[in-house]
């Protein structure tokens, strides 16, 4: 059902009071906002992801994934025409330990890669914002106004959490027999043009990222197409981004592709699985769906089902009064450790920028 921003948001804000399940979000260069407000608080799940719904799910792939589904929600639509001039008040408490704690992990990644077979791996933390009365809508529609090509939404489950985010990067589109991938890796700070020139360990993070992907088709796709590397803006960052497509074999489904790519080498690393163990041993923190993936599961169009997820980057977690800003960065042997530290610090800026201007 399409109405109004204003009573959009109004009938978002009541569902929220009311402590049910709900998530809003617009899709990259799209017009509208969509909305789903399930019913009831009852966790669903999705297991083979056959279901119908917007999933959420973790970074651990062992853990369960979070649906809420069409069926049980009623939907709503906006024009995504909309801005903010208000202010969220927030408080940012610099923890002093969290740059030495950050920049020896870097360090003992880089030690893995070097006496090992590791080649990538992604680290991350968090930033903590204190915020007094957390004005979610006015943060989103910042975000939406701000972001315009990146995937923004506002996800709520009383009994799982409060998360929000504006990501860049499609995980997997799946539509008419064929699919939508891409490899996103590299960052460096946007200072008014996307002609720019892109260091060593850059250009060879988005080589060892493309390849991997492509590598993880090979069973499950029966043709594949790559375009040339690109320089694409999100917000305030420039990354490097390849886009792969191609048609989808026979024998294969949503949860064989996903089950391939999630998590991508640009959230985890090379091989999968020794960087996820690094990772999860090594990091002293839980991901949570920090690096997961959201988005619509095999929703009804026309004669078809169509599935569009996207990797949860660029997100911030509510908790006891706080706002947990995500974010990491791809090491590799050519890694320096400080530049590291400040990547995440820029990247801290996305989220920030909604929240202090």
């Amino acid at each position: 059902m399409e109405c109004s921003s204003e009573s959009f948001f109004s009938e978002v804000l009541n569902h929220y009071k009311e402590r049910k399940p709900f998530v809003i979000y617009r899709k990259p260069d799209a017009s509208k906002i969509s909305g789903l407000l399930q019913m009831n608080d009852v966790v669903f799940y999705s297991k083979e992801y056959k279901e119908s719904g917007f999933i959420f799910s973790p970074f651990d792939s062992r853990k369960e994934s979070v649906l809420i589904p069409f069926d049980n929600s009623k939907r709503l639509e906006c024009l995504a025409e909309i801005s903010s001039d208000k202010v969220q008040s927030v408080s940012i408490s610099e923890d002093d330990l969290a740059q030495n704690k950050h920049i020896n992990l870097v360090e003992k990644g880089i030690e893995k890669i070097k006496t090992s077979s590791l080649e990538k791996v992604v680290l991350s933390r968090t930033k903590e914002v204190a915020v007094k009365d957390l004005d979610f809508i006015t943060i989103y529609k910042k975000l939406v106004d701000k972001y315009p090509q990146a995937f923004c939404y506002v996800w709520f489950h009383p009994k799982i959490g409060f998360w929000m985010g504006a990501t860049p990067e499609t995980l997997l589109t799946i539509y008419n027999e064929s699919f939508k991938t891409m490899a996103l890796a590299g960052t460096q700070k946007f200072k008014g043009t996307t002609d720019v020139i892109w260091g060593e360990k850059e250009i060879i993070e988005q080589e060892l990222v493309t390849k991997s992907i492509l590598v993880s088709l090979n069973d499950i796709a029966s043709t594949v197409s790559v375009s040339d590397v690109k320089t694409v803006k999100a917000g305030s960052l420039l990354h490097l981004r390849t886009d792969i497509k191609g048609e989808i074999a026979n024998t294969s489904s949503v949860a064989k592709f996903i089950e391939s790519l999630h998590p991508t080498p640009a959230v985890c690393g090379l091989p999968k699985m020794m960087a996820k163990d690094f990772i999860l041993e090594n990091e002293n923190y839980d991901r949570e769906f920090y690096t997961g993936f959201l988005g619509e599961l095999n929703k009804e169009v026309e004669e078809d089902t169509r599935t569009e997820l996207y990797v949860n980057l660029r997100c911030m977690q509510y908790k006891e009064d706080s706002l947990l800003l995500y974010v990491g960065g791809g090491i590799t042997n050519a890694s320096n450790a400080e530049l590291e530290w400040q990547e995440t610090e820029n990247k801290t800026q996305t989220m920030l920028d909604v929240l202090l201007k």
